[in-house]
Parts: structure tokens; C-alpha cells; sequence
């Protein structure tokens, strides 16, 4: 027994590899425990086979063998794993490429190394780490990838699993065929290491390429946001100003509107005064809103709130929204003020046998919660985000602003139309 420890070495060392190979490409779908245990079984049916082999004197056997019984095993076990058929298939027989390509490497190099029966095994343990090591640490998200595209690298693994495979069926003594075939072989590991060296570069850059795409859509989106910001500033400056000097012609003609009322009170005409103060109550009212304590969020409420009473939208804004908030309060005031107009617009487009109205909330829970419900008469269509995107060419500014500015602040922006109703959400 003790002559054919060497061979035992090596049996465990190649089992115990392509198991941990099969781990490491495959994504298990059942417990890391249930895997492990399945995976155990593999590895003493295969070893148990390697013994035998061993004990009867027949390497050559054995190598036939375990190509049998190692695909056997797999496809025993292969619905404990998530990977289709096709995905599993293309990842066993990439197993057995590195597994081959290991034992022919290992087989040459050790009959140049002294003690050539257990340098094979060192070998062996070398290049199996160098692999897992690879696979594990830099080569697995791109392998998913490869996976995920098998029709179109099957054919390159498909092709080395049969050119090695050829070699060993049909040798009458493994040893010889090594020996004799080393050149040939050793060009196979070669045509095997470049095709899958190729596919993972190919993978790579086609990544690369993406995440540049991804990234001059972001740099485009955030471009888009900063010209509509800048476009629109100035009028937001203007409506500042504008509600400035409205208020300053209010004071002023506050001044005299009190003299006034002194004139009367002194002459006792106490009825005249509360008419007077009654109609200036229900004037200020209409033009003095505050809805909330923040003035370039309120002004732009104001705003909208009266192209919507003007459009006979009725209204109901309630806003927690501070002076000091944590975004900029002119870019949260664009965004609103796109909530308002598309809401308008919308509230516009409807039916003359249906109320629109406008619910526009905003709760201060450490963050801001916007929500602002209106009817829409049409759908509006959405992209794979659940993003409202414009029918027409040229429109849609003012929802991608929305969307920019969510992400901009790391915000939750959710659109939801159910029912004839559209509402919109965001928290920043």
C-alpha cells in the first residue's frame, strides 16, 4: 500500500481540485452546508475510484474513467446549482480543461524536476492554486459574464475538452501517449490558456466600454440638469424679485391704508373700518401666502399654486419645509416647480366631467418627503426605472432635471400612476 502513496497524493490533489473548481464557477443554490456535503460525495466516489485503479495496477484505466465518472457525478448534482444547463455544462467542461491542462503540465515538468513521482504532486498543488487563486480572486465577475454568454465562447471550450479527451480514449498506455504526444499537447494548452485568455480580455474591455457609456450617460444627465438650472434661474430670480417689490408696494401702501384708518377712527366711523379691514384680510390672504418657512421654495409655490387657481385647479398644499434645509433650496425649488407645471399640465388634459386638483405634501422627518398627487387622463410611458419619459421630442426636460437631482443628493424618486391617478414621491 505504501508504494502507491505517491498516486494516492495525486488522486486527492486533482479530486479535491475540480470540486473546489466546481464551487467557484458555479453559484450554488442551496446552503454552503448542503453544497459542501454533495461536494464531499463527489470527491470519495472519484477517490474511491482512483484506489481502485491504483491497486490494479491500471493508470490508464483510471484516466478513462474519470472522465465517466466525473461527468456522471455532476450531472447528478447539477440541480443543486442556480447556473441552466447550458451555463453548468460550459462551466464543467471548463473545469476539465483546467484539470487536463494541470495533469499534462505537471506530467512534463516533473519528469525534468528529481524525484519526479511526488514532484508531480507539488506541481500539481502549485498550478491548481495558481488557478483557484485566479479564478477566485480576479477572474470570477468576468467568468459570470462569460457564462451568461455561453453560445458565444461554447464552441472555443467545447473544442479543447474534445482535442484532450481524443488523446485520452484513444491511448492504449497514458504514459506513452504523454510521452509521445508532449509537443502536440503542450500546443493544445497553449491554444486553450489564449482562447480563454482572450475571452476574459474580450470581457473586460466590454466593460470597460460600459462603464464609460454609463458614465457619459450620467455626465449627459447631470449636463442637461445644470442648462436647465441654468436657463431657468434667472426667472426664478426674476419671481423673487418681483414678490420683493410686491411686498415693498404692500408696505407702503400699508403706510397709508393706516392713516387712513387712524382718519376714520378719530372721526368714529368704527363700521367704515371694519368693512375696510375685512376687505384687506381677504386681499392679503390671496396674495400673501406662506406656505412654508423656506422664501425661495414658498415663492415658487405661490407661483404655481396661482396658474393653477387661474386654471381652475383647485389646491391642497401642505408644506414642512425650514429655511436651512440640506439641499440647495434653489435647486429644490426647480424641482418643485417641475412637480407643479407637470402636474398643471397634466390637470389641464383632463375631461371637462372631471374635477383637477393638484395634492401637493411635504413632511420634514430629518429629511424632506415630497408627494404630490394629481389625475392624469394619459398614462405617461416609463423607462426600465419606473422613470415617466415624453412622447415628444424635445419635452421631458423637466422630469429628467427631477430624476438628476434625486440621484445628485442620493434621494428615493418613486412614480406610481394607478387608476387615472399619478403620484409622484421623493425623499432627499
Amino acid at each position: 500500500m505504501s508504494s502507491h502513496f505517491h498516486e494516492f497524493l495525486r488522486a486527492s490533489i486533482s479530486t479535491t481540485a475540480n470540486v473546489l473548481l466546481m464551487m467557484t464557477l458555479l453559484q450554488p443554490k442551496y446552503s454552503k452546508k448542503i453544497t459542501t456535503l454533495t461536494m464531499l460525495g463527489i470527491l470519495a466516489a472519484d477517490l474511491g475510484t482512483a484506489v481502485y485503479c491504483y491497486l490494479s495496477g491500471n493508470i490508464t484505466l483510471l484516466s478513462k474513467l474519470d472522465i465517466v465518472l466525473f461527468a456522471v457525478l455532476c450531472f447528478a448534482v447539477r440541480p443543486l446549482f442556480k447556473d441552466t444547463f447550458m451555463q453548468w455544462l460550459f462551466s464543467y467542461i471548463t473545469v476539465q480543461n483546467i484539470s487536463d491542462i494541470v495533469i499534462v503540465l505537471s506530467f512534463f515538468g516533473s519528469r525534468r524536476l528529481p524525484f519526479p513521482l511526488y514532484a508531480n504532486s507539488v506541481l500539481r498543488i502549485i498550478l491548481f492554486g495558481i488557478f483557484l487563486l485566479i479564478l477566485s480572486r480576479y477572474v470570477r465577475p468576468l467568468y459570470r459574464q462569460a457564462v451568461e454568454h455561453w453560445p458565444a465562447y461554447f464552441a472555443v471550450a467545447l473544442g479543447i475538452y474534445i482535442t484532450f479527451n481524443y488523446y485520452v480514449l484513444t491511448a492504449d498506455d497514458i504514459v506513452v501517449m504523454l510521452t509521445e504526444k508532449e509537443i502536440p499537447l503542450l500546443l493544445v494548452i497553449f491554444i486553450g490558456l489564449a482562447s480563454y485568455g482572450s475571452i476574459i480580455i474580450s470581457l473586460k474591455n466590454h466593460q470597460r466600454e460600459f462603464q464609460a457609456k454609463e458614465e457619459n450617460h450620467k455626465m449627459q444627465a447631470e449636463r442637461e440638469y445644470l442648462e436647465l438650472a441654468a436657463g431657468n434661474m434667472m426667472q426664478r430670480l426674476e419671481l423673487m424679485e418681483e414678490i420683493s417689490a410686491q411686498n415693498s408696494r404692500s408696505a407702503h401702501d400699508r403706510r397709508h391704508f393706516n392713516n387712513v384708518l387712524l382718519e376714520l377712527l378719530e372721526s368714529g366711523q368704527t363700521k367704515e373700518v371694519y368693512t375696510l379691514l375685512k376687505n384687506q384680510n381677504e386681499t392679503v390672504h390671496k396674495i400673501n401666502r406662506v406656505y412654508c418657512q423656506n422664501p425661495v421654495v414658498n415663492a415658487a409655490v405661490c407661483h404655481y399654486a396661482g396658474l393653477a387657481e387661474q386654471a381652475g385647479i383647485s389646491t391642497q398644499i401642505t408644506l414642512d419645509i425650514p429655511g436651512d434645509v440640506n439641499v440647495d433650496s434653489l435647486e429644490l425649488s426647480m424641482v418643485i416647480s417641475n412637480l407643479m407645471e407637470n402636474a398643471i399640465q397634466a390637470c389641464k388634459k383632463q375631461p371637462d366631467n372631471q374635477r383637477p386638483y393638484i395634492t401637493f405634501n411635504c413632511k420634514n422627518v430629518g429629511r424632506l418627503l415630497l408627494e404630490m398627487v394629481n389625475p392624469c387622463s394619459e398614462a405617461p410611458l416609463v423607462d426600465e426605472n419606473g422613470y415617466p419619459i415624453s412622447r415628444y421630442e424635445g419635452h421631458g426636460i423637466g422630469s429628467k432635471s427631477v430624476i438628476a437631482f434625486a440621484k445628485k443628493y442620493e434621494g428615493e424618486l418613486i412614480y406610481k400612476i394607478e387608476n387615472g391617478i399619478f403620484q409622484v414621491r421623493l425623499l432627499v
